[in-house]
């Protein structure tokens, strides 16, 4: 957010219209492999495998991606805005591609690695993590030494956050066992009358709403254990339903008027959240388009993994 709404600011885009689009970018990438959010489901459902999770969220991910870009150019193009855009320098296309290479190469490593049987999920972060460190310190060299008890030093707090909400989570999902609350919930839901696309309704609105005040992390690891009852009652495909869930909170953390994502990418445009609301609804048009799209055709989640277990 720092570096592209301070560029689209020089090349003519008003702060709101910038906000809106980086908020909306950045929660489509819960969806795009590798993703925490879907390590964490699969951690929470174990016959959702994660390499399964990851080919699952790349076509609903990209789909995701296009149905935002589509209402952004055409709001930029109506309104006429960027109209600096033509005076920015602009670096050499292939050259960049080539120095950004080693970057780009990173989830093809981790994908690549986890798919082939290299390593293991939990050991393709320790991959991820000395892949990095190469390349940032021996290839491009903007890590220095004395950066590494920093890096270490901030991964340490941000672990220990997780962790921390993991525990939580975990003590929350043994209390809701142990007190028996699963069961008389699940019986309410599936005896609602509501049908199977109706509890899937009353489901979509609810975690919309949780994603505008949590984050996807805390969203799974609090709803996963109460929603997969329901799920296995009406026989829903595990890793569907996990992309699913993680489009719907995507779509909470960029819907106003608390959003996570909103709020983060307004306070580095320094401009108020309402002032984004007419740009960031048709983005939030877009989102939804591809939610009903994953849920009319599985397949554009179930296909990939189900072609690459054939395989």
């Amino acid at each position: 957010g720092g570096v592209m709404i301070a560029a689209m600011s020089k090349a003519g885009y008003p702060a709101p219209f910038s906000a809106s689009v980086v908020a909306a970018g950045a929660s489509t990438d819960i969806l795009i492999p590798p993703s925490v959010a879907f390590i964490i489901y699969s951690v929470l459902v174990p016959q959702a495998s994660v390499p399964d999770l990851f080919a699952a969220g790349l076509f609903p991910g990209l789909l995701a991606g296009a149905l935002i870009i589509i209402p952004a150019v055409l709001l930029s193009r109506y309104y006429r805005l960027g109209m600096n855009e033509g005076s920015l320098e602009r670096p050499p296309f292939f050259k960049s591609l080539v120095e950004a290479s080693w970057g780009l190469a990173a989830p093809v490593v981790i994908l690549g690695g986890m798919r082939l049987g290299w390593f293991t999920p939990t050991e393709a972060a320790v991959v991820a993590v000395f892949y990095g460190l190469f390349v940032g310190m021996v290839v491009y060299r903007t890590i220095k030494l004395k950066d590494l008890f920093i890096i270490f030093r901030e991964a340490a707090e941000l672990s220990a956050v997780i962790l921390f909400i993991v525990t939580l989570a975990g003590i929350f999902a043994w209390a809701l066992s142990t007190l028996s609350i699963i069961d008389p919930i699940t019986q309410a839901v599936v005896n609602s009358g509501l049908g199977e696309y109706g509890v899937l309704a009353v489901i979509i609105l609810l975690l919309v709403v949780m994603g505008m005040f949590l984050d996807g992390i805390s969203i799974f690891l609090i709803f996963v254990p109460l929603l997969m009852p329901i799920v296995n009652h009406f026989e829903w495909d595990v890793i569907w339903f996990g992309v699913i869930l993680t489009i719907m909170v995507a779509v909470g953390q960029f819907t106003p008027p608390l959003a996570v994502n909103l709020m983060v990418s307004c306070r580095i445009a320094k401009v108020p959240m309402e002032s984004t609301v007419r740009w960031v609804l048709w983005l939030l048009l877009g989102m939804f388009v591809a939610l009903i799209l994953v849920i009319i055709f599985p397949g554009i989640a179930t296909w990939l993994p189900t072609t690459l277990n054939a395989k």
